[in-house]
């Protein structure tokens, strides 16, 4: 056995690993206990978030732009290092959606970069679930976190005139490399979803891609051939391991809807930290993003967690 020493943000997260995990049963997003202190089902009709423009882009230009855009719920926030989309709003549940569901929330931008100055370059805006923030720590994989998220497709050819990636449901973690045993980096593995623009006759509108092998390569994973809602999930097993999952419609997902399951850049993942949603876009100052309609995200945990702590404030996440 071997003590895991983490310290991060002031917080110091200890875990016992043993000397070698074998590989574990992949875990179905959506298992076991749902976490009610994060995620969000937009059912309030006063939700409302905040945008505090100009938005952020630290990982352009250094310009933080404080303070951060945020739900007035708490259960989302902006990412500082790129800024959130430049429309966060509730709308009403596109049809087919979750039975009951009222309100869902709409993602789309047209600057994805610097505020103010396109920069004719594919560029992205994020929004983070708020996950660390609200329960005060990072979740270790031993307690087999997983999320899932709906997601509603608009008809394809209401999409923006560009190829390559579109929107993407992403998380935050932390995972150690072969021969690094006692530290640990951040990483940020996701399911992206690309537009087949330049598909030709026979080929699927949009597709899937996985972010990523054990190498950390990209790849098409699974082609989408209808539009309307999508269910996407990933979860994180006790062996380090990422699964990842998706199917049409807005069914609990199952072990069949099972895509891919890596250790993304050869990494074992220990932690999940925040999950957050990418919108794409062509930056170009004059066309807008696909319009993005994501409903209930949700984390859940195998093994239920202690209460957690007061929640306390913490530096944004860097994404890449």
């Amino acid at each position: 056995m071997r003590i895991h020493r983490l310290l991060c943000h002031g917080l110091l997260v200890v875990t016992v690993l043993g000397a070698a995990v074998a590989d574990a049963a992949p875990i179905v997003p959506g298992s076991g206990h749902k976490m009610t202190i994060v995620g969000d089902d937009f059912e309030d009709p006063d939700w409302t978030y905040v945008p505090n423009n100009p938005k952020s882009s630290f990982d352009i230009d250094k310009q933080l732009r404080m303070p951060a855009g945020y739900a007035k719920n708490g259960r989302w926030r902006e990412n500082t290092d790129r800024g959130h989309p430049d429309v966060v709003r509730r709308v009403e549940t596109p049809e087919g959606g979750l039975p009951g569901s009222t309100g869902a929330l709409l993602l789309q931008s047209k600057v994805t970069g610097i505020p103010g100055r396109p920069s004719g370059k594919g560029e992205q805006d994020d929004i983070y679930l708020n996950i660390d923030n609200r329960i005060g720590r990072y979740i270790p994989v031993s307690y087999g976190p997983s999320a899932v998220v709906r997601v509603y497709l608009q008809p394809f050819e209401e999409w923006e005139a560009r190829n390559g990636s579109s929107f993407a449901f992403r998380a935050t973690v932390r995972g150690s490399k072969p021969g690094t045993k006692e530290e640990t980096e951040p990483y940020w593995p996701g399911i992206f979803i690309n537009n087949n623009r330049n598909r030709g006759k026979n080929g699927a509108p949009a597709s899937i891609v996985v972010r990523a092998a054990n190498p950390g390569n990209d790849y098409q994973a699974m082609p989408i051939k209808e539009a309307g809602w999508w269910t996407l999930g990933m979860s994180f097993s006790p062996d380090g391991m990422i699964h990842y999952y998706a199917h049409p419609g807005t069914d609990d997902l199952t072990e069949a809807d099972k895509i891919a399951s890596h250790r993304p850049y050869n990494f074992q993942c220990l932690y999940l930290i925040d999950c957050f949603f990418d919108v794409f876009g062509a930056n170009n100052g004059q066309t807008v993003t696909t319009e993005w309609i994501i409903d209930d995200p949700a984390v859940y945990t195998v093994n239920q967690m202690p209460a957690p702590p007061q929640a306390r404030k913490r530096a944004p996440a860097r994404t890449r």
